[in-house]
């Protein structure tokens, strides 16, 4: 492959991953914004008061109302699962691209390591971030949201600390997002959508509607909304390595950047 076909490659897929994760955190901040109204309205509104959020966007009104049942044949629902897995499957292109099938992963003065083996060490960290996130949340751990949040600084600390010690710089840096992006993937196609399908399922045969596959699914998706974030910050930091991933507090500026994104996750989800 050319250096011309390669970097062709490269701004082709980037471009493709970012209009992505664009459509994705856009729908996931919307959908937790309206969720976030609808329980205020709970709060505030008279029992038995219909219930609608009214919005106004390109020339029109829109009247969005929750509903507990479902109204319409489930072909007719419309679903929200691709742009997540697009965003994912195109980040792994471009880490394959960027640091797999180049120098870009390791650093001969961070660690001697064979190129094979730093691959092995990133892919396990992504399977791994992902099985130990899931199993913490399904823990009496994932009960309590400070102790939660706690257990999720202190692995990512360690991440950023052990990552740090084995690959270059940038590369370190993009694995932790890669982690947390792998995370927000998982969550979508793993636990968010089968807990929708059987929503659905039950609707669709009459059933009685269970309240708890829709608080699973609406705890995954406020964990990506937190995610977002960092993701972001570290996916631009690759642009500052002065700053970042090139500057002796490399490590700590990296949680730094996970804590300040979950403050403006916090913000943004509340405004």
């Amino acid at each position: 492959m050319t250096s011309a076909i390669r970097e062709w490659l490269n701004l082709s897929v980037r471009w493709f991953h970012v209009f992505a994760a664009i459509m994705w955190v856009g729908q996931t901040y919307y959908f937790t914004w309206l969720d976030g109204q609808f329980g205020r309205l709970e709060k505030s509104a008279p029992e038995g008061a219909p219930q609608q959020v009214w919005m106004v966007h390109s020339g029109g009104f829109y009247a969005v109302a929750k509903q507990k049942s479902l109204g319409v044949p489930a072909a007719q629902v419309r679903w929200f699962r691709w742009e997540a897995a697009m965003t994912w499957l195109s980040g792994m292109i471009l880490l394959y691209l960027v640091y797999y099938s180049s120098s870009g992963l390791l650093d001969p003065d961070v660690a001697n390591i064979a190129q094979a083996t730093g691959i092995a060490i990133g892919i396990a960290v992504l399977a791994g971030g992902w099985l130990l996130y899931d199993f913490a949340v399904r823990s009496p751990l994932g009960e309590s949201a400070p102790w939660f949040a706690a257990f999720c600084l202190l692995v990512i600390a360690a991440l950023a600390w052990g990552l740090t010690r084995v690959f270059s710089g940038r590369a370190a840096y993009i694995h932790l997002g890669a982690v947390l992006g792998t995370i927000m993937t998982a969550n979508v196609w793993f636990r968010i959508l089968p807990s929708q399908r059987r929503m659905i399922a039950v609707a669709a045969s009459g059933g009685t509607f269970d309240a708890s596959l829709g608080a699973q699914a609406k705890l995954r998706s406020k964990h990506n909304t937190f995610m977002a974030v960092p993701v972001v910050f570290i996916m631009i930091s690759n642009h500052f390595p002065v700053a970042t991933y090139g500057n002796t507090y490399a490590w700590e500026i990296l949680v730094a950047l996970v804590v300040i994104g979950w403050a403006t996750a916090k913000v943004v989800r509340e405004a």
